[in-house]
């Protein structure tokens, strides 16, 4: 598979096949994958990769959490600017529109939408999972460098014949997630990574999300 063929086949999967992936596989994709270019070398990611028994205990606590603080923990960063341009909130809802459309929920069920999101927090049923941290005294350009990170482990999963998808919203509990991983205080947990074989016969794994052409216009409004 070419690298193009990789970036323009690779969709986020958010349904998986109850089928285990070699652990051994995802970890040589992980030290491959830290060839990706970085600022100064410092190479600030960190990965750890959770399955079996693990990622079952941790899917577990994550359904009793969840239901405890349904609008998660205290983040150190928001997902969004508290604004949002007109140009970049058009993109965010018609994002919506496609996924809850393929899935068949209303975007006016608040309770079908959050039971979705939840789903999240079991890695959507993929069998492993891989959590990033960074420390938390990075820079910008640091997190530039975790973000090429884990498009290089995409695509080498894509690469592999694996589906994945890339999970933000880990950082919701992100000190439920450290507590259980039992990871030091100056780490933060930026995001998840669900690992394993998409599902054909579920609807989500086949949205394809809009692009609009980067080189179009210099100024967004």
């Amino acid at each position: 598979m070419s690298v193009s063929e990789a970036v323009d086949s690779r969709v986020s999967a958010r349904a998986f096949l109850d089928r285990p992936v070699p652990r051994t596989l995802v970890e040589d994709i992980l030290r491959r994958a830290a060839r990706a270019p970085s600022g100064g070398n410092l190479q600030p990611w960190l990965a750890r990769l959770v399955e079996g028994e693990e990622i079952a205990a941790l899917k577990t606590r994550m359904r009793a959490r969840v239901a405890e603080l349904p609008d998660g923990e205290p983040m150190a960063h928001g997902f969004y600017p508290p604004t949002l341009k007109p140009a970049y909130l058009a993109r965010r809802r018609r994002n919506g529109e496609i996924l809850y459309g393929a899935l068949g929920i209303d975007r006016r069920d608040p309770v079908a939408r959050k039971a979705w999101i939840d789903e999240n927090f079991q890695f959507f049923g993929a069998p492993a999972g891989v959590l990033l941290f960074i420390e938390r005294s990075s820079t910008p350009y640091q997190w530039i460098d975790l973000g090429i990170y884990l498009q290089t482990v995409l695509l080498l999963l894509r690469e592999a014949g694996l589906d994945a998808c890339p999970q933000a919203d880990w950082a919701m509990y992100a000190a439920t997630v450290a507590a259980f991983l039992d990871a030091p205080p100056d780490l933060m947990l930026i995001c998840g990574i669900a690992i394993g074989h998409a599902d054909p016969n579920r609807p989500e794994n086949f949205v394809r999300t809009e692009r609009d052409d980067p080189l179009a216009a210099f100024a967004i409004s």
